[in-house]
């Protein structure tokens, strides 16, 4: 039997997310844009501060799953730039999804989000973060988002 990869919890990524914006159907389904307004970074291997740029280019489909695709990028507590490129899903039970959608909180095992991201940077301290896969857990909260990420070791 093959064995599983190990996860190494790195980080938590507290996301503050400006409103959505609305963008109309698109070829695979309800397009819409949330601007990334700041947030933190804290966890065993990284910690620092959300920076005000960057967004999440959602896909929504008919059955109310997410695609998400986002860009952004933070400032480490010691002055490092790191970018991330974090890519998933969030889907659930249609009620779970409008309540979401309201922006009311909802525990996060009543609905599926989870990520995959690349982090990368020119500073030599964190060159490890560009050669490393993570994986991510989100919870969707009123005006932010939580994402747990782990380093596949």
């Amino acid at each position: 039997m093959p064995e599983a990869p190990v996860l190494e919890f790195a980080c938590t990524l507290q996301v503050e997310l400006a409103p959505i914006r609305e963008m109309g159907s698109g070829r695979f389904g309800q397009r819409r844009i949330i601007p990334i307004i700041g947030g933190t970074v804290t966890g065993p291997r990284l910690n620092g501060t959300i920076l005000n740029l960057g967004a999440d280019w959602q896909t929504i489909q008919a059955d109310g799953a997410a695609h998400l695709d986002t860009r952004y990028a933070f400032e480490t507590d010691d002055g490092a730039l790191i970018e991330i490129i974090n890519t998933g899903t969030r889907h659930g039970p249609p009620d779970v999804i409008a309540k979401l959608g309201r922006g009311e909180e909802v525990d996060p095992a009543r609905y599926y989000m989870r990520t995959v991201a690349r982090l990368e940077t020119g500073d030599p301290r964190y060159a490890w973060v560009n050669n490393t896969l993570f994986v991510g857990t989100g919870r969707r909260l009123p005006d932010a988002v939580r994402v747990d990420l782990f380093a596949v070791a």
